[in-house]
């Protein structure tokens, strides 16, 4: 039997490694340095609370993901929730004394219609249709389900609470004042009828969008403090990544049209930003429950998941990859031999593990990408200082704090995302997220110091007291934002020599060194296995995933 042999037990590996046992006779052989599943989608548990690390919306264009995610875990109660696309429909039906998940071994009848492949591009996806799920029965385990959740963020901004994105509501107005609203305004007019041509940062990019006042007030401070670096030094190839579409102008619409018509129920928003989101699914239990099960399924296959092995060697024959070897925590070392290698790693690990001859232009490349590191503190507290207007508490999932006065980046309310992360319904379980390098003194700081810095952070803005906070827990996660700076402008040089070996296909997040969502992530190791059923894996369509197609940020 062929093996493929998966570095990373995240959702672009766990994906990979799904979709080859269900799809392929190729055996996956995940290797996971840590001893969690699910890379920065796990669910931390700490004393019966659950933490869910960065937040993870269950939302995608992708009809293909949004049905995957479905078919493991159906939306809880939702016999009337309609998932529908482009204007043709599809019922699918998940009956209670059936699996919830499609066969290991062979294509079914929804599967042959949902693994076509997306990456033919957005007029075969079209042809082929999209999904409505519609769930008419109960699910087979009542805990193995979607939650639909409503989507509410804000930002924190001189002590008051303004709509995200910003819209030109009475209450954002009254926020700002008359004066700061008439720059705002007089600004945005100057962007649209002057552009910054090209758009070489970041800061062009925003400006354009949003007028430079607006940028200053709202966009410069919080996205320097979650890259460390200033705006004009990073590229404007991220904000097309992550907020592609979204303007003033795409923000104002979607109020007038959120205020003047009726809501619908259909969850796949396909022609809604990502950033406009009202609703999302999202496992009961947080995002780690998802790759939990999806990791319970590899091993119920035949598929290896190997926790707590770290790979720091790649062994090469001319143009292709042997065999890996990692190891453990006791020292001990083993080779995993393969066919095919799949690679979620770090590329400044991938491309020092190798044992080809790297070019040295290739590796001055790879040592200078740099990445930015993440801290969440999760407080358990008996209540806000903030509330809502009805006195209750905030309805928000995610805050983002632009207070210049505190290093504090974003803040979740994790009761919000689901009921069941908070083990007493009475307290307020929050985050309190931290963008940082690990040589910076934040990540050093010991665990109790840290949580005393956060708790004084968050009472310093009015957020809570800190007598009212009774627990708290750190969590660190390295290498959770690939930055667009560093040597990421010769990029392309890396990616040619990567892409040179046939066998080796990098995958996610981090093994790509691009900001992706969970879905991109997703979409790329499908990509790789449509390849590999097909007999040939396009790498240039791959590395096009979250780019330029139209089912990941926008229509064309």
């Amino acid at each position: 039997m062929q093996q493929a042999v998966i570095i990373g037990a995240g959702p672009a590996g766990l994906t990979a490694a799904l979709e080859l046992l269900r799809r392929t006779g190729i055996k996956p052989i995940l290797l996971e340095s840590s001893h969690e599943i699910g890379g920065i989608s796990r669910t931390i548990r700490y004393k019966g609370n659950r933490m869910d690390i960065g937040g993870h919306r269950f939302f995608s264009k992708s009809d293909r993901v949004m049905q995957w995610w479905i078919d493991l875990m159906p939306p809880e109660a939702e016999s009337d929730a309609l998932i529908s696309y482009q204007g043709r429909q599809r019922v699918v039906e998940i009956p209670v004394d059936q699996p919830q998940h499609p066969p290991l071994r062979g294509m079914g009848p929804l599967e042959s219609e949902h693994y076509t492949r997306e990456l033919e591009g957005a007029e075969e996806s079209e042809a082929v249709g999209h999904v409505e799920a519609v769930v008419t029965h109960a699910p087979a385990d009542p805990d193995l389900v979607m939650l639909i959740r409503p989507r509410k963020s804000r930002i924190y901004y001189l002590r008051k609470f303004f709509d995200y994105p910003i819209t030109l509501t009475a209450t954002t107005l009254g926020n700002l004042g008359a004066v700061r609203t008439v720059k705002v305004g007089l600004s945005y007019l100057k962007s649209r009828v002057s552009q910054i041509r090209p758009e070489k940062s970041l800061e062009d990019f925003l400006i354009n969008r949003f007028g430079r006042v607006l940028y200053l007030t709202f966009f410069k401070s919080y996205t320097e403090k979650v890259w460390g670096t200033p705006c004009d030094q990073i590229s404007a190839e991220w904000g097309a990544q992550r907020i592609k579409g979204l303007s003033l102008t795409t923000a104002v619409k979607h109020f007038v049209k959120k205020t003047f018509t009726r809501q619908s129920k259909d969850l796949g928003q396909k022609k809604t930003d990502t950033s406009l989101i009202e609703r999302f699914m999202y496992p009961k239990f947080g995002p780690g429950q998802l790759w939990e099960h999806v990791a319970d399924l590899v091993r119920e296959g035949g598929g290896e998941i190997h926790m707590g092995w770290k790979v720091n060697r790649i062994h090469c024959e001319g143009e292709k990859v042997v065999s890996v070897e990692a190891v453990n925590g006791a020292g001990e070392r083993r080779t995993f031999a393969g066919e095919y290698f799949f690679s979620t790693m770090p590329m400044r690990e991938l491309i020092r593990s190798l044992d080809a001859p790297v070019p040295t232009a290739v590796r001055e490349v790879s040592e200078g990408l740099q990445y930015r590191d993440f801290i969440t503190v999760g407080l358990l507290a008996d209540r806000l200082r903030v509330k809502e207007s009805d006195g209750g508490l905030l309805k928000d999932t995610w805050i983002y704090v632009q207070e210049p006065d505190v290093l504090l980046g974003r803040l979740q309310i994790f009761n919000n995302w689901s009921p069941h992360l908070v083990a007493d319904a009475s307290k307020v379980w929050i985050g309190l997220e931290y963008f940082c390098y690990d040589t910076d003194p934040l990540w050093k700081m010991a665990d109790e110091e840290l949580k005393q810095f956060a708790i004084a952070e968050v009472a310093k803005i009015g957020i809570l007291r800190a007598e009212d906070v009774s627990d708290g827990h750190v969590v660190r996660v390295p290498k959770t934002y690939p930055a667009y700076f560093g040597t990421y402008d010769r990029f392309d040089e890396l990616r040619e020599f990567t892409d040179s070996f046939e066998n080796l296909f990098l995958v996610g997040r981090n093994g790509m060194h691009k900001y992706n969502n969970q879905d991109h992530s997703m979409l790329t190791a499908m990509a790789v296995v449509d390849g590999l059923v097909a007999g040939r894996v396009d790498k240039a369509a791959l590395w096009d995933i979250n780019t330029e197609q139209e089912y990941h940020e926008e229509k064309k």
